[in-house]
């Protein structure tokens, strides 16, 4: 067999492969989780990390059990490329990508900083400007200019990825005819994943959905991709947005812990993930993320990254299990699931924290001298109790303040 059959013959076959994956991935109903901390997160102001710092977190997403990992943009500096070099090898179980612009000497930057990888897990991931404003201001070409610069940059990263995502910059904002056309185009030139991100976090939920819908209806050839979505939260819809895409059979959802990222951020996986678990019923999507490990991994990215953790945060929050009023912490001691929407030990938490204050009640002062072994009687209880009351606003009811009035009120009693 001559050498030009043989690469055809190898070209057919591994074409062959990607569509069986693709149609597996498809048939599944899986929703596959692609990670952009390492990358997008980082681009937040901040909280730059260092190599050793991406590593540890690709670890802990990998056991987390992302399916894919925006390991950074080796085009751009020698320090993504070095984080990437060290997840060669060693991070196995996920795929790892490489953000390119669509020129190639991004692609051939992407290559060299994945070498080694095998070809099943790495891959490029490239974008390229669509909108009115991206094509008159930011990249000053015509649509027919755009649509040969993805084709020819796609054919290129061909020879050296079998996996191969696409993203049209400002989808959102992006004329739904040529938007389609750019998926097609995009699709026959060998892109496994067409990505659909809402760059400046423009969108609702019922216009992300209709644009999900569109996209669906009018690529001719969207069986051969996956669809993903990759929304920002400048409207603070990113989550919503997200759980919409999957509704309407989004396969690739693009996440970051915590939220990070430019401006508002991004959706936050862990909160997709928790809206996942808990309505399975609506969703009907499986997932492998491992979610008792979703709270300590927000704490890594926030050690590492050094961007703090709201109290309010949903599911990683330092008040998300914990309650300073009355009436709940009665609740969550007879049952914790009164006032909790899913245990703590579901995030990989530890337990309901009761916070004595000025919202207190008695059961709550109650339980918290039970656990210190201090023996009080009902009226001591409530001497003690309004004793937290009139203490100043702002003031912790630490186990050194909490001994400290029980001394007190147990003088006065005697």
């Amino acid at each position: 067999m001559s050498p030009g059959l043989l690469k055809t013959l190898e070209h057919h076959v591994g074409e062959a492969i990607k569509r069986a994956i693709i149609g597996r991935h498809r048939r599944s109903g899986a929703v596959l989780f692609s990670d952009t901390t390492l990358r997008d997160g980082e681009q937040m102001p901040g909280a730059t990390l260092e190599p050793d710092d991406k590593l540890q977190i690709a670890l802990a997403l990998e056991e987390l059990g992302v399916h894919s990992l925006d390991a950074g943009f080796p085009a751009s500096s020698t320090a993504d490329v070095e984080a990437i070099r060290k997840m060669v090898g060693v991070v196995k179980k996920p795929v790892l990508t490489a953000l390119c612009r669509t020129v190639k000497s991004d692609i051939d930057a992407a290559d060299e900083a994945l070498d080694g990888n095998p070809a099943h897990k790495r891959g490029v991931s490239l974008f390229c400007g669509t909108s009115p404003t991206h094509r008159e201001f930011k990249l000053q070409k015509s649509e027919s200019e755009i649509l040969k610069i993805i084709t020819d940059t796609i054919s290129y990263a061909s020879e050296k990825f079998a996996i191969i995502a696409f993203s049209p910059e400002d989808a959102s904002r992006t004329e739904m005819k040529f938007l389609c056309e750019c998926y097609r185009e995009a699709i026959d030139a060998g892109a496994t994943t067409i990505g659909f991100p809402d760059t400046v976090g423009v969108l609702t939920p019922d216009k992300a959905r209709d644009f999900i819908r569109s996209i669906q209806d009018n690529v001719p050839n969207i069986e051969k991709a996956l669809l993903a979505v990759h929304f920002h939260n400048d409207l603070g819809c990113a989550v919503a947005n997200t759980l919409a895409g999957i509704a309407e059979g989004a396969n690739v959802v693009q996440c970051t812990i915590m939220g990070l990222g430019e401006r508002a951020g991004n959706a936050s996986l862990e909160e997709v993930a928790m809206a996942l678990d808990l309505h399975q019923d609506q969703y009907a999507r499986t997932m492998k993320i491992d979610t008792t490990k979703l709270a300590p991994l927000c704490r890594l990215v926030s050690d590492l990254t050094g961007i703090p953790i709201a109290y309010n945060k949903p599911i990683a929050g330092a008040n998300i299990f914990a309650t300073e009023a009355g009436i709940h912490q009665d609740g969550l001691l007879k049952n914790p699931d009164t006032y909790l929407p899913f245990r703590p030990e579901r995030v990989g938490e530890q337990g309901v924290e009761l916070v004595l204050g000025r919202h207190s009640g008695r059961r709550a002062v109650e339980h918290r001298l039970s656990e210190l072994e201090l023996a009080v009687d009902k009226p001591h209880v409530m001497a003690i109790l309004e004793a937290i009351k009139d203490l100043p606003k702002g003031t912790i009811v630490n186990e050194p303040i909490l001994r400290s009035i029980y001394d007190q009120t147990a003088t006065k009693e005697n």
